[in-house]
């Protein structure tokens, strides 16, 4: 207050403080706040590598003879690997084109196999009966297996588990 009473013009120390405070204390909360929130939605924006996978060099599969190959399939999820044991049944033609097939039927997803003696796969759950292209040749099943995208790089064979689709 002035000599006559009247409110001071400007700032008080008081006031000053309490707006140095907030503004510091604003600074920091906005700091923090962008880094953990960056932080947190990083994978969402992150560059989504195609998890192929090596089945081994291409010119070990003999054509027209399915093959039943183990893999291990690595899903990175945010943080975190998780690893898990599959297979695919993989067919060449040629030795130039390869089909990999889910190894499960697309029935109820029982796993079937491949016979040598009446060239089909056969499926056990409920005798469901596929050519060595996958089409349904007898049986419940309501689609072809589905398949896995292939490519070979450098004279092996990739597949991509991720990407299973249905046979067009």
């Amino acid at each position: 207050m002035t000599e006559n009473g009247s409110p001071e013009e400007g700032l008080s120390r008081r006031g000053f403080l309490t707006w140095a405070i907030a503004g510091l204390g604003a600074f920091i909360a906005a700091a923090l706040g962008a880094t953990g929130t960056g932080y947190f939605i990083s994978p969402a924006f992150g560059k989504r590598e195609e998890d192929w996978v090596d089945l081994g060099l291409a010119k070990g599969f003999k054509q027209n003879e399915p093959l039943k190959v183990d893999f291990v399939e690595r899903k990175r999820d945010a943080w975190a690997t998780v690893e898990r044991r599959s297979s695919a049944w993989v067919v060449t033609p040629n030795g130039r084109e390869f089909v990999a097939f889910n190894p499960r039927c697309t029935h109820l997803g029982c796993p079937y196999r491949w016979s040598s003696e009446k060239k089909e796969f056969l499926c056990p759950c409920h005798t469901a009966v596929f050519d060595i292209d996958g089409r349904v040749v007898s049986g419940p099943p309501p689609r072809p297996l589905d398949r896995f995208p292939t490519k070979v790089v450098g004279g092996r064979l990739l597949i991509q588990p991720a990407a299973s689709k249905e046979a067009a």
